[in-house]
C-alpha cells in the first residue's frame, strides 16, 4: 500500500514529471538517435574537418572530420553508463557495510567504521587521477570501480546509525529468536526497511558519478581514447568553445540536461517518500 502512496505523490509532483520525461527522451536520444544518423561515431569525413552545423553534419564536425552529432551521442551513452554502474555500486555497497556495522556492533563496528573513516579522510580526486593513468591500457570498468569506491562512505554512516534502531525492533528480535541466521535478518527486515534512504541516494547518486566522470574527463584521467564521453568532449571542445562552439555546446548542454533531470526525479522521490510531505 505504502508504495501505491509513494507513486501518487511522485506524479503528483511536477519536478519529477518533468525530471522523468526529459531523462527518457534524453536516454532515447543517447540510444535510439545514432540509428537516426548518417556517420558513426568512428567514421570521419576527410572532405569536413571544423564544419558548422548543417547538411549531412547535423551538429557540425570536429578537427578530424568526426561527426559532432554522432560522438555526442556515443559520449552520453558512456556517461549514462558509468553513472548507473557507479550508484548500484556505491550504494549496494553503503547499505551492506553500514547494516553489518549497526547490527553486528562491537569489533566489527570498529573495524568497519575504521575503513570508512579513512576512506572520508583520503583526497579521492587526487587517489584516482593517481591512479587512472596507470589503468590505460584495461578495461573502463577499473574507472567504475575507483568512482564507486568514494561515493559510500557517508551513505554508510546514516545506513549504520539507522540500523542501530532498528535492530530493537520487534520484527528483528522475534526473528533472532526465531533462530534466523543474522546476514539473512540484515537483508530481510533490516535493508528493505532503508530503502526509501536508499533508492534516493541511489538516484542522487547517477548525477554525482556523470558529474565526477565529466570532472576526471576533463582533466585527462576519466575515459581514455579512443572512446570518449560528455567530459572528453567538452575538455576538447573547451579551447575552441568561442570559434567553434559546437564543439563545446552540445556536450556541455546535454551533461546540464542529463544532471539536472536526474536531480529532478531525486527531488521528487525525497519528497514522495517523506511521511510528512504533503505532496
Amino acid at each position: 500500500m505504502r508504495s501505491k502512496v509513494v507513486f501518487r505523490r511522485l506524479l503528483r509532483n511536477n519536478q519529477a514529471r518533468y525530471g522523468f520525461v526529459a531523462l527518457v527522451l534524453l536516454v532515447g536520444l543517447a540510444y535510439v538517435g545514432p540509428f537516426f544518423g548518417a556517420y558513426d561515431w568512428t567514421d570521419k569525413d576527410f572532405l569536413s574537418f571544423l564544419s558548422p552545423p548543417g547538411g549531412d553534419h547535423w551538429w557540425g564536425t570536429t578537427s578530424i572530420g568526426q561527426d559532432m552529432y554522432a560522438v555526442t551521442l556515443r559520449g552520453m551513452q558512456k556517461s549514462i553508463i558509468i553513472g548507473l554502474l557507479v550508484a548500484l555500486i556505491s550504494t549496494g555497497l553503503a547499505a551492506v557495510v553500514g547494516a553489518f556495522a549497526g547490527y553486528f556492533g562491537g569489533w566489527v563496528d570498529r573495524v568497519l567504521m575504521w575503513g570508512v573513516d579513512l576512506l572520508l579522510v583520503l583526497p579521492s580526486f587526487l587517489v584516482i587521477a593517481i591512479i587512472s593513468p596507470r589503468l590505460r591500457e584495461g578495461t573502463w570498468l577499473w574507472f567504475v570501480a575507483l568512482l564507486a569506491a568514494f561515493s559510500w562512505m557517508i551513505t554508510s554512516r546514516v545506513v549504520r546509525s539507522m540500523t542501530l534502531s532498528l535492530r530493537e525492533r520487534e520484527y528483528v528480535l522475534a526473528a533472532v529468536y526465531m533462530g534466523i541466521p543474522r546476514w539473512k535478518i540484515i537483508f530481510r527486515h533490516i535493508v528493505p526497511n532503508l530503502s526509501s534512504l536508499l533508492i534516493i541516494d541511489a538516484t542522487l547518486n547517477v548525477s554525482g558519478a556523470i558529474i565526477g566522470e565529466a570532472a576526471l574527463s576533463f582533466f585527462g584521467f576519466g575515459i581514455q581514447p579512443p572512446d570518449v564521453s560528455l567530459g572528453t568532449l567538452i575538455a576538447t571542445g573547451s579551447g575552441n568553445a568561442t570559434g567553434y562552439p559546437w564543439l563545446f555546446a552540445f556536450p556541455a548542454g546535454l551533461l546540464v540536461a542529463l544532471v539536472l533531470s536526474v536531480n529532478l526525479i531525486g527531488d521528487g522521490l525525497r519528497d514522495a517518500l517523506d511521511p510528512g510531505s504533503n505532496t
